[in-house]
């Protein structure tokens, strides 16, 4: 069987300041803006950077974001999908930049030598960063 990644959809209360801001901390692009789409009763774009591409909805009554569901750990007892993990050679520079744009950062640890970092975008989602050591 062949197949390939395409894109991971995530559901956010503001389509323009979620692109704004994925385009500002992650460098993602908007590649496509479906507009509305009546069947989903949402509007979807999809963003990209590199060969990896994030699809955003936004309802028109979205569901808020569990509380338990904004920390790392706690997420992880959930059933279902938890979050996108980037790796980076400059852990250092990469909080440097959240820090300077005011990215909430909701986890630091060190994991078998690795260094992880979870921050949470302006919907509260989380995004998990490792550099490999």
């Amino acid at each position: 069987m062949d197949f390939k990644v395409l894109h991971v959809g995530i559901s956010v209360y503001n389509m323009d300041e979620s692109l704004k801001w994925y385009e500002k901390n992650l460098g993602f692009k908007l590649v496509n803006d479906n507009g509305f789409v009546p069947p989903l009763k949402a509007r979807v774009c999809f963003i990209q950077k590199d060969d990896f591409q994030i699809e955003l909805f936004e309802y028109e009554q979205p569901k808020k974001l569990p509380e338990d569901r904004l920390m790392p750990n706690s997420d992880l007892q959930t059933v279902g999908t938890k979050h996108i993990a980037f790796a980076t050679d400059n852990m250092n520079a990469l909080k440097e930049t959240f820090a300077a744009n005011g990215v909430d950062i909701a986890h630091e640890v060190m994991m078998e030598g690795n260094q992880v970092l979870f921050i949470r975008d302006c919907n509260g989602v989380l995004i998990e960063f490792i550099q490999q050591n």
